[in-house]
């Protein structure tokens, strides 16, 4: 499977807010600037799943207009991370002993008491899988779901000891990567 990453174009939320969840839009200019830059790249026939967050939907539906061959399914599985109390709130508000907790069980901690990289990784496994039988694969989706993709395809569904082993990068705004399994 050639599984093509693409993330939502910037929110229109201030910056260095914690927004996971939040609904939020994507500016639209941004948004059709990433729709006709990618659709062109992108193969015939692919299956397009996209998150339920507007922000995501909003580039899916973009470049469903573009490429009609493009199949569209929204699956919540692609949301981002829910970061729970702390949606919304500034990054650097949230508390020191916060992200110490976090980063000391990296792997099973809820975050704002929501959601754990190992609740991600798994709706993320789950939808992987599910997308294995189809060749080529479009995600609209987020950087969080995206650092799990590529987390996954190095270490499968391994427990992290500690955040070293989560990937660090991931597309900007309204880019891409493509990935082979």
């Amino acid at each position: 499977m050639k599984l093509w990453l693409v993330r939502h174009a910037q929110p229109l939320i201030a910056e260095g807010l914690c927004y996971g969840q939040l609904d939020i839009a994507a500016d639209p200019n941004a948004t059709e600037q990433a729709a006709t830059k990618i659709a062109p790249l992108l193969p015939q026939q692919a299956m397009l799943y996209c998150s339920a967050l507007q922000r995501a939907q909003q580039l899916a539906q973009a470049l469903h207009e573009l490429r009609h061959d493009l199949i569209l399914n929204v699956d919540p599985r692609l949301n981002e991370m829910n970061f729970g109390t702390w949606e919304g709130i500034a990054w650097d508000a949230i508390p020191q002993t916060a992200f110490d907790r976090w980063l000391d069980d990296f792997d099973a901690h809820r975050f704002g008491n929501a959601q754990s990289v190992r609740d991600v990784l798994t709706r993320t496994y789950e939808a992987l899988n599910e997308c294995s039988a189809h060749q080529n694969v479009v995600w609209v989706t987020h950087a969080g779901v995206i650092r799990a993709v590529n987390y996954l395809k190095q270490f499968g569904l391994n427990t992290l000891a500690t955040s070293n082993k989560w990937p660090a990068k991931a597309p900007a705004f309204g880019e891409h990567q493509c990935l082979c399994f």
